[in-house]
C-alpha cells in the first residue's frame, strides 16, 4: 500500500478538485464570459449555465474527498470519469451539428480530456486493490 506521500493519485485528485471548484465559481460568477471567449452568443437563460458551474464545483468537492482515500472513494472517481468521457462525446456531436464552435475545444480539453487517463488509472488501481 502506498504511503500518502508516494501516492500520485492524491495530488491528481486535489488538482482536479481545485480546477473544478475554480472553474465552477468562474461560471457561476461570470456566466457570459466563456461564451464571449469562444465567440458564441450569450445564453438566453444564464442561470442554466450557472447551474452547470455549480455542478462542476460540487464535483470538485467530491474529488477533494476522493483524494483523501482514492481506493475507498472510487465511486466518486467513476462518476467523474464518466462525465469526462461523455462530455467530449457531446462536444463532438454538437460541433458536427454546428451548435458549438471549434474554439470550445479548449474548454473540453481542460475540463475533460486531460483528466480521462488519470481518472482511468485511479479506477484501475482501485480495482487492483480489490476495492471495486
Amino acid at each position: 500500500m502506498p504511503t500518502p506521500f508516494s501516492d500520485w493519485r492524491r495530488p491528481v485528485l486535489f488538482a482536479a478538485a481545485a480546477y473544478n471548484i475554480l472553474w465552477g465559481a468562474w461560471v457561476v460568477l461570470f456566466p457570459g464570459h466563456v461564451f464571449s471567449l469562444v465567440g458564441m452568443a450569450q445564453p438566453l437563460y444564464p442561470m442554466i449555465w450557472q447551474s452547470v458551474g455549480m455542478i462542476v464545483g460540487v464535483y470538485g468537492i467530491g474529488y477533494a474527498i476522493a483524494a483523501l482515500d482514492p481506493d475507498g472513494h472510487w465511486p466518486i472517481v467513476l462518476v467523474g470519469f464518466l462525465g469526462k468521457v461523455f462530455g467530449p462525446i457531446g462536444f463532438v456531436y454538437h460541433f458536427y451539428l454546428g451548435t458549438f464552435p471549434a474554439a470550445f475545444w479548449w474548454i473540453t480539453l481542460f475540463n475533460d480530456l486531460i483528466w480521462i487517463v488519470p481518472f482511468f488509472l485511479i479506477l484501475k488501481s482501485a480495482y487492483r486493490s480489490r476495492v471495486i
